[in-house]
């Protein structure tokens, strides 16, 4: 397992340095934050990036994340211009030493938390989301700034952008997904840098807006959209593992190495999180876990030890899907399919 750690560029607190002096510590991830989404990277941002992280002898080949412009996922507009621009960022990162780009095509808002300094027992602080502190908010009505959330689209723009994904709904979404893949894939090859879609960060719908990758059969619907190596996952059990219908330990088994006719997809940038009290209290407190190398099945027996069903169905840590449909149902003006999941 090669060791990695977020960096949100030269203003972060957490510095270079300190990265540098986690034990066995290998690997910066990071991107250019000041360019907005459908426009192309400079390659002095992406050089500066790589060099500071020389410096510290770290190596810059993880980018989280590039982007998707709306207009991608609604499948509108400047569309094809937009994806000729994510392909140029996909050949900028390449030249840098860039082999993996972690993106997501969830509509609108990105992940969602409603806390971004939740305090634990031992001072620590961490990202949270209740799902209770959303009651009640309607961003057709109310102006609605939660942590995590572009602020650069007004008010106005949100309730358009809502308006055109309920009426574009999951299957349109997927759409314009394998549209967007079917592009993407073969320029990610030429330049050998994988794709690797994070989940949507919760799994179920904020808001009436469609969430397409959640569970185990979204990720078979991705993976075989475009059958290669390099349309692959961040496989986030903070994201997928907040919602009891996903078995994370299962999950790690069947997509850490699995064969689509004869080609194989690898998992890559899976990220370790914790789900505290709650399915809608995620979190982003520290896991322990032994010193030294990890090896696949202790990961696994670790991932079990602390989110599987089984172990936490009968505590409060988890709610049923069948109780979160019943709750943002009677949210106006959204309507929700039901599935029943025992």
């Amino acid at each position: 397992m090669k060791l990695s750690f977020r960096w949100y560029g030269i203003s972060d607190p957490v510095t270079l340095q300190n990265i540098s002096q986690i034990p066995g510590m290998r690997s910066v991830v990071s991107a250019v934050y000041d360019v907005k989404p459908g426009e192309v990277w400079p390659m002095d941002s992406l050089n500066f990036i790589k060099d500071e992280c020389d410096k510290h002898g770290l190596i810059f080949d993880i980018v989280e994340s590039v982007p998707v412009h709306e207009d991608i996922k609604l499948g509108r507009g400047k569309c094809d211009e937009y994806i000729d621009v994510y392909a140029e960022n996909i050949r900028r990162c390449a030249k840098v030493g860039v082999k993996c780009i972690t993106y997501n095509f969830m509509p609108v808002f990105d992940w969602t938390r409603t806390q971004l300094d939740k305090k634990a027992k031992d001072g620590s602080t961490s990202l949270v989301m209740y799902f209770e502190q959303l009651n009640g908010l309607d961003p057709l009505k109310d102006d609605i700034h939660l942590p995590g959330w572009d602020a650069s689209y007004t008010q106005d723009e949100v309730r358009e952008l809502i308006y055109a994904y309920g009426k574009l709904g999951e299957e349109g979404l997927w759409r314009n997904l394998e549209r967007f893949l079917t592009k993407i894939i073969p320029v990610a090859e030429e330049c050998d840098v994988k794709m690797a879609i994070h989940p949507d960060d919760p799994p179920y719908p904020i808001f009436g807006l469609p969430r397409i990758i959640t569970n185990e059969q979204s990720l078979d619907r991705l993976l075989k959209i475009v059958d290669s190596p390099y349309n692959a996952l961040c496989f986030c059990t903070g994201s997928l593992g907040c919602a009891s219908f996903n078995d994370i330990p299962k999950l790690v088994e069947k997509y850490a190495i699995i064969t689509f006719t004869g080609v194989q997809i690898l998992l890559f940038l899976a990220a370790l999180q914790s789900i505290d009290k709650t399915l809608y209290e995620l979190s982003k407190e520290a896991i322990l876990s032994a010193d030294g190398q990890i090896t696949e099945n202790e990961k696994i027996n670790l991932i079990n030890e602390y989110l599987t069903r089984e172990n936490l169905k009968n505590s409060d840590y988890m709610r049923s899907y069948r109780e979160i449909y019943d709750f943002i149902k009677i949210i106006p003006p959204y309507e929700f399919n039901s599935t029943e999941i025992d």
